[in-house]
Parts: C-alpha cells; sequence; structure tokens
C-alpha cells in the first residue's frame, strides 16, 4: 500500500487505539493516535490526513459535534461506535460520513472499508509494489523485475489479496471468500494449487509462507 496515506484515529480507548494503529502499520498506512474530540479538531486543522476514524463516544467532543465543525475539510470519516442504533447511524451518514462500523469489527473488514473509501475520493493506489514484482491495479497488469508475467484472473486476485493483507496470515477460507466469492463451495484445495502456481511464476518460494493448519502469509 502507499505508505503516504495518513490516517488519524480518534478513540479514547488506548487499548483500542493502539490495535487499530498495529493494524494499519503492519500495511504501510501512517497513523496519528488522538484521545478527544478537541484533540482531533487540533490535529485536523494542523495536519494533513487522507482519512479520519472516529469514535462516536469520545470525551470533550463527541464524533458527531466534531463532524460538523470539521465538513469543510472534505476528509474522508468513517465511524466507528459501540453504538448499533438505526438512528446513530442514519445520523452519522446524514453528517457525511462515509462509512459506520460498529464494535467489535474484525481488523480484515476495518482494512477493506478503509481501502474502499480511499478509492471512492481517488486517493486508493494505483500500483503494489513488492519486491521486483509490480502490480498494476487500473491496467490489471503484473511485471517482474519489469517483464510482464501471464497471470489468470484468478491467480491476479489472489496476488493481490496476498499484497494488500501483507504480513497477516489468512486462512484458505479467507482466501476462496475474497477471490472465488462466497458463493463458491468448492474445495480448499484449489487455493493451494494456484499459490503453487504463483510461487513459480513470480519466484515466491520465499516470500508465501505455509501456515500450518491455516493458510497462507506474505512476509517481506
Amino acid at each position: 500500500m502507499d505508505g503516504n496515506k495518513k490516517i488519524l484515529i480518534v478513540e479514547d480507548d488506548v487499548n483500542i487505539s493502539n490495535i487499530i494503529k498495529m493494524n494499519l502499520t503492519i500495511v504501510n498506512y501512517e497513523t496519528t493516535e488522538v484521545y478527544d474530540g478537541l484533540e482531533a479538531l487540533d490535529a485536523i486543522k494542523n495536519g494533513k490526513f487522507d482519512l479520519i476514524l472516529l469514535d462516536v463516544m469520545i470525551p470533550r467532543l463527541d464524533g458527531f459535534a466534531l463532524m460538523e465543525k470539521i465538513r469543510s475539510f472534505r476528509i474522508p470519516v468513517i465511524f466507528l461506535t459501540a453504538r448499533n442504533s438505526v438512528f446513530d447511524k442514519v445520523n452519522g451518514l446524514k453528517l457525511g460520513a462515509d462509512d459506520y462500523m460498529v464494535k467489535p469489527f474484525e481488523a480484515l473488514e476495518l482494512l477493506a472499508r478503509i481501502e474502499t473509501v480511499l478509492r471512492r475520493y481517488g486517493k486508493g493506489e494505483t500500483a503494489i509494489t513488492f519486491k521486483a514484482i509490480t502490480v498494476y491495479l487500473d491496467k490489471r497488469e503484473v511485471t517482474l523485475d519489469e517483464t510482464p508475467i501471464e497471470l489468470t484472473p484468478k491467480e491476479y486476485e489472489l496476488l493481490v489479496v496476498l499484497l494488500k493483507n501483507k504480513n497477516i496470515a489468512l486462512t484458505r477460507e479467507q482466501f476462496l471468500d475474497k477471490v472465488w466469492g462466497g458463493e463458491y463451495y468448492g474445495e480448499t484445495r484449489t487455493v493451494d494449487m494456484h499459490i503453487k502456481s504463483l510461487r513459480k511464476k513470480l519466484n515466491l518460494q520465499d516470500s508465501i509462507r505455509t501456515i500450518y493448519k491455516i493458510g497462507y502469509r506474505l512476509e517481506d
């Protein structure tokens, strides 16, 4: 991912904030953590952020009130909250939030939502690099040492999932869901076969690690 993407985490629970920061750092987002609404407002006025993760129930100035004050900055906002009422969700979206996630949530879902919102604003990445590999997302092209590599559509999609979840272990079932879709009922051996092919075509034998009884992880 583009390491220049800067995300402001506004969350008063230090443990939750640290977990979010850890997951974003793994995939190379830059993060700033603040713990109340006024601190967040100051950071937004004096900094430059590509996206804000905003808890609703924060001290000094709650998330909804903060949202009203920062609308003119036109920074994408994803609300994070333990409040699951339809009223709160509708209120947050009416104020201009781009998404609304209810705690607890999975790290992978958060990363996917962030990516979707950034892409909507034209802030998403157009290419991913890993060692000698470059993936051009807009053209769906892959090169190794600047030489084009022919991948099947599923091999390409599997590679993108690996790259976007670098250093994160994914199960075979997660790969099936992300690449083949939730309606796929085939055997997980399909994933193994495609991983084998990617390792061979892109010289990734030492980079795609098999996680025993779980799945695979792409490592630096």
